[in-house]
């Protein structure tokens, strides 16, 4: 089926809340889990952090993380701020309004460069992928994961029938559209090979989800 883009954005309060109210428990641990394999520590930027979720988990579980995360979104950057204020891991992570299509930081400037399910809700993905491969230090680690585009719409419904029964349908409606703005596995390739970001490897993860990595290597002295 074809791509259907969705808002770029997510930044009115009831699709802050909404979003922010999604169990997203099960693909936030796998996503960490991948984040350990590949060897990620030091200094991270999360692309598009939303409600914050993702920070903290890393701080829970990497104990040298320290974690800025940018979203374009200030109702969802509020959630954010809240959940860290709650948290214990205040000293290591902060949260800043960003456009992940032009990013205020130097070349090379993390050791881990990260992003869970912005990919598609951007139009031109060109400038995003740029932007994180950018500011990522030679050899860092690099997880770049979303949603990728079914055959066709039904097999769309599928899915939201299998992993969003028991949301409302709010949110069920949320995850269909995103599953029809999503790139394929055969698009994004294409864009790997044409931003000539071969060092990243595209691997699918589930029945909904692909990513771009790359295992972390030593910092060079």
């Amino acid at each position: 089926m074809e791509r259907t883009l969705e808002p770029e954005l997510m930044d009115t309060p009831e699709e802050a809340d909404g979003y922010d109210a999604m169990d997203h428990s099960g693909p936030n641990t796998a996503f960490v889990e991948r984040l350990i394999e590949l060897g990620a520590h030091g200094r991270m930027l999360d692309i598009g952090t939303g409600p914050g979720h993702m920070p903290l988990l890393v701080c829970d579980r990497v104990a040298d993380a320290h974690v800025v995360g940018v979203d374009l979104a200030r109702h969802m950057l509020a959630h954010a701020e809240r959940r860290l204020a709650a948290s214990p891991h205040g000293g290591r992570v902060e949260f800043q309004l960003a456009d992940a299509k032009g990013l205020d930081f130097p070349d090379h400037s993390f050791d881990v460069v990260f992003s869970n399910t912005i990919l598609h809700h951007i139009p031109d993905p060109r400038p995003f992928l740029r932007e994180a491969y950018r500011v990522l230090r030679p050899g860092g680690a690099f997880l770049i994961r979303d949603l990728f585009r079914p055959s066709t719409p039904d097999d769309a419904l599928a899915l939201v029938r299998r992993h969003a029964a028991g949301e409302a349908p709010y949110n069920q409606e949320l995850f269909r559209a995103s599953l029809h703005a999503a790139l394929t596995p055969s698009e994004l390739g294409a864009l790997v090979r044409e931003l000539d970001l071969d060092s990243l490897d595209l691997v699918i993860d589930t029945d909904r989800h692909m990513s771009l990595q790359r295992k972390l290597e030593p910092a060079r002295g």
